[in-house]
This record gives structure tokens, C-alpha cells and sequence, in this order.
């Protein structure tokens, strides 16, 4: 089971309607609380500090202007979220650096080949790592095993196949493997 994404806040129903209201001291309770998770998610799927700074402040604008829009159906936070993953996403399209060519054949995927190693607990070296990866690849495994998405939900996202969303986890996963134990390795010499 996928751990609780850290969009997982709960707003008071009255904080969320006095934002409806217009009222800029409930938006500044709502920026405060969501200003980490939505920086978190954008940097982890941009790579690039800058970059989830701007999709941060393009996810708030949204959030302002939008948020009447929301009905209370689903939780807040799931609903910033999905905004937040959009912008991000929307960021890597404009790059358009180098299209990955869409895999044909369905990945059967065992347990054991989308499971990180023991070393992917160490947050620094997995950032490190993650920031080596092609930037879908590097989405894919971010959507899957932080914020708990499936490989449906993450192809409607992308624009691909669940069979894209398959085999970029498991390749992405492999590659992450491989750099985590040359992390180790190197840092266990030293």
C-alpha cells in the first residue's frame, strides 16, 4: 500500500468557503498549509528548483481563481493536488526536450520490480537519483509511489497507455536500483 500523499491535510469546511467568500486571510491559511506538499510534488516531478517554484505559484493562482469551482464532492486536498500534478505535467510538455517512444507490449510487473531497495530510505540520495532520470520516468515513479496514482490514472495524466506507465516504473525502478547501490558503494569507500 502506498504511503498517504502529503496533500493528505484536512481543511475545516469553513476555512475552505471563507476562501469561496473571497476573504484573503483564509487563502494565506491554504497557501501556508499547501505551499510544501505542492513544492515537494512539482520539484520531484520537474527537477528543477525553479521550475516547481513557478508551478507552486501557477498551482495557487489556479487555486485562487478556481476555487469556486469546487463543490466539496472529494477532499480539498485531492482537488489541489490534481491541479498541482496538471501544472506540473503541463511544465514537462512545454519542455518537449525528447519525446520517449511509446512501448507496444504490455509489462507484467512481479512485486519485487517496483519495490525501491533499503537505500531509497535515505532522502538525499534518492533525490539525487531521481534527478538522473528522464523526466516521464521520473514522473511516473513519483505519481506512483509517493502520491499513490495508478497506472491508469497516471497514463490519463500523460497523454499515454497504462502500458507506458508500466514500463517506465519498471525501467525507472531498475535504474534506480542501479544508481542507489553505486551511491552506496561509493559512499561506503569513502
Amino acid at each position: 500500500m502506498s504511503p498517504p500523499s502529503s496533500f493528505a491535510i484536512d481543511l475545516p469546511d469553513h476555512l475552505v468557503h471563507r476562501a469561496q467568500r473571497g476573504e484573503a486571510s483564509a487563502f494565506e491559511q491554504i497557501y501556508r498549509r499547501f505551499e510544501r506538499p505542492v513544492f515537494t510534488l512539482a520539484l520531484r516531478l520537474t527537477g528543477q528548483r525553479e521550475e516547481a517554484q513557478d508551478v507552486l505559484q501557477d498551482t495557487m493562482f489556479k487555486l485562487f481563481d478556481r476555487i469556486g469551482e469546487f463543490r466539496g464532492d472529494c477532499p480539498f486536498w485531492g482537488w489541489l493536488r490534481q491541479i498541482a500534478v496538471n501544472e506540473a505535467l503541463m511544465r514537462l510538455r512545454k519542455r518537449n526536450r525528447q519525446p520517449l517512444a511509446e512501448d507496444s507490449d504490455e509489462v507484467d510487473l512481479e512485486a519485487h520490480d517496483v519495490m525501491l531497495p533499503p537505500a531509497a530510505a535515505d532522502a538525499a540520495l534518492l533525490a539525487q537519483a531521481l534527478g538522473k532520470l528522464p523526466e516521464a520516468t521520473r514522473s511516473v515513479i513519483w505519481l506512483y509511489h509517493a502520491e499513490g496514482y495508478t497506472h491508469d490514472e497516471i497514463a490519463a495524466l500523460m497523454g499515454k497507455t497504462a502500458s507506458f506507465s508500466k514500463s517506465q516504473l519498471a525501467r525507472g525502478t531498475r535504474r534506480l536500483r542501479d544508481l542507489l547501490r553505486i551511491t552506496q558503494e561509493v559512499t561506503s569507500h569513502a
